[in-house]
């Protein structure tokens, strides 16, 4: 597969059933009347692993070739991508590998054991793409791209199947966009449904290499990003770009201080727990973009899996 099209999405969506949650859409009358808009929800942060990553990574080993089965499966992740992987490979009957790199969040690195994966560390993402080779060749491994890979993208386009078979009217959909992964799938998905639906990315104001790279047509690395939206500060690829060029209506960026101001709005609002990551795209609604007003607006939150373990400690301790 060297294109991702409107069918492979649909055939994803087959591979898929019974094996991904179809996750619910939820609305709020206080987040419609704080964005001036109608607001529709798509809450991955109840998918599989706790985040749309699920959906990527079963698809992409599921779909290995003949040559590759049973074959363990490696990847480079410090985050929600590593949990989809583990888990996908204990359904699968797959070993899985995670090359670990940098500050990684407690509660995914946990799961990441508890689904069965073996983790390899490594100093920072840098140092993990240099001991990839390696450890391909020692295990004789199948690499998994967290973004960068047709398989991966098609099965993150499902989300958007789903979203629009529950809210066919939407005008626009918000998506935040890292390597793009989910983001290519959503518009591709989105467009094949629906042509007028405009796609805009989100885009952390600390990490903005996306908005380069589409305007400079190339891949614009952003070396030292500063965010805590920890599952965007990775750079588009070649196999994504290209994808966004085509469809995106534009971006949203945010500033950092609106990231935990959202993320408290969606648990103090809506009882929602979502992700740095998931709230970059909910900020523009919050800060009432006028190109937002008085449109349907969908939002994809990606993931949910916030470490909660400081406010927990401090019951522990009194």
């Amino acid at each position: 597969m060297d294109d991702i099209t409107f069918a492979h999405i649909q055939q994803a969506a087959e591979r898929l059933r019974g094996i991904a949650h179809v996750t619910q859409v939820v609305t709020g009358r206080q987040l419609d009347e704080t964005s001036g808009a109608t607001v529709f929800l798509k809450c991955e942060n109840f998918q599989r692993v706790g985040a749309f990553k699920f959906r990527g990574a079963y698809h992409a080993i599921l779909m290995r070739p003949p040559e590759e089965q049973g074959r363990p499966i490696v990847t480079i992740s410090s985050g929600n991508h590593a949990q989809g992987v583990a888990l996908a490979c204990r359904l699968l009957g797959r070993q899985a590998h995670i090359l670990m790199g940098g500050l990684t969040n407690p509660i995914k690195r946990q799961a990441v054991l508890d689904y069965g994966a073996t983790i390899h560390e490594a100093a920072d993402h840098l140092d993990a793409e240099r001991k990839l080779p390696t450890l391909l060749e020692q295990l004789h491994g199948v690499y998994i791209h967290p973004f960068n890979d047709p398989l991966v993208i098609a099965g993150q386009g499902t989300v958007m199947l789903e979203f629009l078979a529950t809210v066919p009217d939407l005008d626009v959909v918000l998506a935040p966009v890292g390597g793009g992964g989910l983001l290519s799938g959503t518009c591709v998905a989105a467009h094949g449904l629906n042509p007028a639906v405009k796609v805009y990315a989100c885009e952390p104001a600390g990490a903005l290499d996306a908005i380069h790279s589409v305007r400079e047509n190339r891949v614009v690395p952003m070396p030292e990003p500063k965010t805590m939206a920890e599952g965007l500060k990775t750079s588009l690829g070649d196999v994504t770009l290209p994808l966004l060029r085509r469809h995106l209506a534009g971006f949203f960026v945010v500033e950092e201080d609106e990231i935990p101001r959202a993320m408290r709005f969606a648990f103090e609002r809506l009882k929602l727990v979502i992700e740095p990551s998931s709230a970059v795209a909910l900020a523009p609604l919050l800060r009432r973009e006028p190109a937002l007003a008085g449109k349907r607006v969908g939002v994809i939150l990606t993931g949910g899996n916030v470490d909660l373990s400081a406010f927990f400690d401090q019951f522990r301790s009194s």
